[in-house]
């Protein structure tokens, strides 16, 4: 286990560490597989400035955005911009659903992720989950 420290700190902070899921998209052709990552703070901060203030923002302009904001290749290079706003709006509401969900939720922009996350990181310090399950991966 590294340790954090002034020591540690340059090499630590110098590669960003953001987490990634693979989500297939049929909808968008066979096979096809988009990469949903975990915005910097910089990036959640844009998205959300985007549209402060605003209300009865439609929907598939919000899923949009957080889909410039979030879809990357596999180099990490985001693959929409400003220009695909309403060819990603004329996409199915499911696909569009999928991968937004994805986005939400490694970002924590569900509705209560706040309250979970404070409850998860009250559980119990000892890792033991207190049931006889055998622990599960993340990523199953």
């Amino acid at each position: 286990m590294q340790i954090f420290s002034k020591e540690t700190k340059a090499a630590i902070l110098a590669a960003a560490r953001l987490k990634t899921e693979s989500v297939p998209v049929p909808e968008w052709g066979d096979g096809v597989v988009v990469i949903v990552t975990e915005m910097s703070g910089v990036a959640r901060d844009a998205y959300y400035a985007k549209h402060k203030g605003e209300k009865d923002v439609p929907i598939s302009i919000v899923q949009a955005d957080l889909l410039i904001s979030t879809v990357v290749d596999e180099s990490g290079t985001p693959v929409f911009d400003e220009s695909d706003v309403e060819t990603l709006r004329a996409q199915g509401s499911a696909a569009l659903d999928r991968v937004a969900d994805a986005a939400m939720r490694l970002n924590g922009m569900r509705p209560n992720a706040v309250e979970e996350a404070a409850k998860n990181s009250a559980a119990a310090p000892s890792g033991d989950s207190g049931s006889n399950s055998p622990a599960t991966s993340e990523s199953q």
